[in-house]
């Protein structure tokens, strides 16, 4: 059985990180965050993610708490968003480029990448393992995906992962399955990890929450997806956040929560009979207008 690739997040470049993830579909990065970032999202995340009732099914757990709007509840999803061996690798898989005309032209364009969703994930005592899924089922992908992913996924650990506490299970070499291959708990590795460490899986890899059969210990996870641009975002970021809080984040931040409009003219807003790209009504909530500031209009 092929065993999940670590690196090592000091040494590992983002080449490094592609490469495990074409040939797996999956990758353990020992040493993600900066322990500043961990102190942080354990400080921010943890007194919220405790008052959170458990799910009501097998697939959310029913000793599983979930929490979401991580970007309006922690500045430190930041630092993973951004992280270079992250968004990189997220942008190889899911900006692939694609030749379209347009009147006499052939031109080329490019998606650009969303965050999808974010999610902080505590797994109790006594839960059982979840489903085996993938997480692209969410846009009907059909597999084997060609090499054109529709999500990059991340689990960073905010406590241990443990075989025994609900480390996630993932299906090294799933990715390349067809859509009529049964995945089966048998085929799966529990992910073994340190606290700061990350899962790095594509959304066509057959992954789950594990089960957690220890007395009292509960795992916990900082998890997002950044996805291609040209797929409806999972998590509504337009109502999960106040045009105010993304306006507070750096242009880069607001791009990903989808405030941009790309190549493919996906997300732009109509202002005073213009087509313009969204990133500029978050300058003018900074006291800025829509003059001069070089607004795509198509």
């Amino acid at each position: 059985m092929t065993k999940m690739t670590k690196l090592s997040g000091l040494q590992a470049t983002a080449e490094d990180v592609i490469a495990a993830l074409e040939r797996d579909g999956g990758v353990i990065i020992e040493d993600f965050l900066a322990s500043e970032t961990l102190d942080g999202l354990r400080n921010d995340l943890l007194p919220l993610i405790e008052r959170q009732p458990v799910g009501r099914d097998s697939f959310s757990g029913n000793r599983t708490r979930r929490l979401s709007r991580l970007f309006a509840r922690t500045r430190h999803c930041v630092e993973i968003a951004t992280h270079p061996l992250y968004l990189p690798v997220a942008e190889h898989f899911l900006c692939k480029p694609r030749e379209v005309w347009v009147g006499e032209r052939r031109v080329m364009l490019t998606a650009g990448v969303r965050v999808g969703v974010t999610q902080a994930i505590q797994i109790g005592p006594g839960q059982a393992a979840q489903p085996l899924h993938r997480d692209d089922t969410a846009f009907m992908w059909r597999h084997p995906t060609g090499g054109r992913e529709g999500r990059l996924q991340i689990i960073c650990a905010v406590s241990d992962f443990t075989a025994e506490n609900g480390g996630t299970l993932v299906i090294p070499g799933s990715h390349l399955w067809d859509d009529d291959r049964k995945p089966d708990l048998s085929e799966a590795q529990p992910t073994v990890m340190k606290a700061g460490s990350a899962l790095i899986f594509l959304g066509s890899t057959f992954h789950a929450g594990g089960a957690n059969t220890t007395q009292g210990e509960y795992r916990t996870a900082a998890g997002m997806a950044l996805d291609a641009a040209n797929v409806r975002q999972e998590e509504n970021m337009y109502l999960s956040m106040t045009s105010e809080e993304v306006a507070s984040y750096p242009e880069q931040i607001q791009r990903l929560l989808g405030w941009s409009a790309g190549d493919n003219h996906m997300g732009w807003v109509e202002v005073d009979g213009q087509m313009i790209d969204p990133i500029h009504l978050l300058g003018e909530l900074e006291g800025s207008t829509l003059k001069g500031v070089g607004a795509r209009r198509y």
